[in-house]
């Protein structure tokens, strides 16, 4: 679970591949605002984004409870490895339940498809973020270029 200002957000712990203090990155000229940059892991190159600052505007604010949440991105089938990392505001609860305790909530929000469905709990309500639903076919094919093809062909406008 985490916070973008007051509001309450999960993501499905399945996703997550590991959970790190917010670390320093190396910014990306001419991406969109909530791309935060790029990180290397392990070996590999992995953007960034900062899912406050993708939903409301909002950056994350620098504390310690702000997490850099890398998770699974799995929107091509011939790279299931990729990862892509998330700048989480108190992303410091996990929250226990089953799937279908969350539901619709009557919006359809073509601006945000990653905003997913809603629970109510003692605290109010906590809104579920589908990971690969967050980048839109433009963002995507910018942090996640092709092997062998140029760059340059697989853009498009964003």
């Amino acid at each position: 679970m985490f916070r973008i200002a007051e509001q309450r957000f999960a993501i499905d712990a399945h996703e997550v591949v590991e959970v790190l203090p917010r670390l320093q990155l190396k910014p990306i000229a001419h991406t969109p605002d909530w791309v935060a940059g790029v990180l290397a892991h392990r070996g590999a190159l992995v953007p960034v984004i900062d899912v406050g600052a993708l939903s409301f505007g909002n950056p994350a604010p620098v504390r310690t409870s702000t997490r850099l949440v890398l998770v699974h991105y799995r929107v091509d089938p011939l790279r299931p490895d990729l990862l892509l990392g998330l700048i989480l505001e108190q992303a410091t609860d996990t929250l226990r339940c089953l799937p279908e305790e969350f539901q619709p909530y009557g919006l359809d929000n073509q601006q945000a498809p990653y905003l997913g469905p809603v629970r109510e709990d003692a605290l109010g309500m906590v809104q579920r973020i589908s990971v690969q639903d967050l980048l839109s076919d433009a963002v995507r094919a910018l942090l996640y270029p092709l092997p062998d093809v140029p760059a340059s062909e697989q853009r498009e406008p964003l």
